[in-house]
């Protein structure tokens, strides 16, 4: 006989029996969320989804035919500590855009098309309605980017996160043509540089953010906020969802030959922009030829922070850069525009001859 004795179904000593909820896990809360987000999830369906929500992995069948080199490309990303602010105003409608947005964004910046995305939900106790609500704005993410959300994990454990708090990762697959392929390669001195307004300091940066904001002497959440569309809190302006610029950007391809892109996230301008630079180019931007956000104005002062590191902290009002050659640079500030996008011509790649000198330089 082990140690551990094992026969019968009768419980030592007068102990109550145990149930996983008695645990913290409610697998019927579980069995809620799913009730309660099937509708949503169907309205992100696309050509290739096979089946639906219930299954242990979710199956999609590209149009191959349609290709001649298909390239797969993926990406994952969570939206970070901007989910504090959720938690502090009790709004979790909008922290599932951001979530497709981080991931989307990064795929399409080499020209491919988001295929499906799945999401991970990680929480001690589970709130259905909670979770509902952010799945739900998942898939509202996912009609802006005319992606599937396919599946995902709803994650119960007790006393590993912090009540009413939770953790969000997602995950997205997309397909590219190779010859269509955007990877930096033929960009070169004389090309321009176009600028993509942003709706905010997108998911980045909210570990500075929130200090500024929320310190003792701080403005705070409830403060009002002016804005174009209004008065606002600033917790509602910090909250605005990270735009996604897929099918913006996808139709850019379509009207002239983009030779670069890049999703402008953690690190600003400083830190992305060279990721797609060849050796021998660096790229003069500037900073007076867009607006910047009031937001990001009242950061600035609330920190004291110099220019330097806004620009590699922050999108500073551009969440995504788009290289093209000078001549069609017309064309793509139209095909922007008649796509709902602000864009601007913030700059040009020049010849790079000294490598000590900096891949990114801001003028104004």
């Amino acid at each position: 006989m082990s140690a551990i004795e094992t026969s019968g179904s009768t419980p030592p000593g007068d102990r109550p029996s145990l149930t996983y909820r008695d645990a913290g896990v409610d697998i019927d809360a579980g069995n809620q969320v799913v009730h309660l987000i099937r509708d949503a999830v169907a309205s992100t369906r696309r050509p290739g989804v096979l089946g639906g929500l219930g299954g242990f992995g979710a199956l999609f069948r590209p149009e191959w035919r349609h290709f001649t080199d298909p390239l797969l490309v993926s990406s994952t990303d969570g939206v970070g500590t901007k989910l504090k602010l959720a938690f502090l105003t009790g709004r979790h409608d909008t922290v599932g855009i951001d979530l497709v947005a981080m991931s989307v964004n990064d795929l399409v910046v080499q020209g491919a098309e988001p295929l499906f995305f799945l999401d991970y939900f990680a929480t001690g106790a589970l709130n259905p309605e909670v979770a509902a609500t952010v799945i739900q704005g998942i898939a509202a993410g996912c009609r802006q980017a005319g992606c599937a959300l396919v599946g995902g994990e709803t994650a119960e454990m007790p006393s590993f996160y912090p009540p009413g708090e939770y953790d969000l990762a997602g995950f997205a697959v997309g397909i590219v043509d190779r010859p269509k392929l955007i990877d930096g390669s033929r960009i070169a001195p004389g090309d321009a540089m176009i600028g993509i307004a942003s709706s905010g300091p997108h998911s980045n940066g909210y570990s500075l953010i929130r200090r500024l904001v929320m310190e003792p002497h701080g403005p705070g959440l409830n403060a009002p906020f002016a804005t174009p569309d209004g008065e606002k809190t600033l917790g509602e302006v910090l909250l605005t969802p990270t735009r996604i610029y897929v099918k913006a950007v996808l139709e850019l391809a379509k009207q002239v030959t983009v030779k670069g892109l890049v999703h402008i996230t953690g690190g600003g301008f400083t830190e992305n922009i060279p990721r797609v630079l060849p050796d021998g180019a660096s790229v003069i931007l500037d900073a007076k030829s867009w607006p910047r956000p009031a937001i990001f104005d009242l950061l600035q002062q609330l920190g004291n922070i110099e220019e330097a590191e806004m620009n590699r902290t922050f999108n500073c009002g551009l969440g995504m850069v788009a290289v093209v050659a000078a001549d069609e640079c017309a064309a793509a500030l139209d095909s922007l525009k008649a796509s709902g996008e602000q864009a601007w011509r913030i700059g040009s790649v020049v010849a790079r001859t000294n490598p000590e000198e900096a891949r990114v330089i801001i003028h104004g």
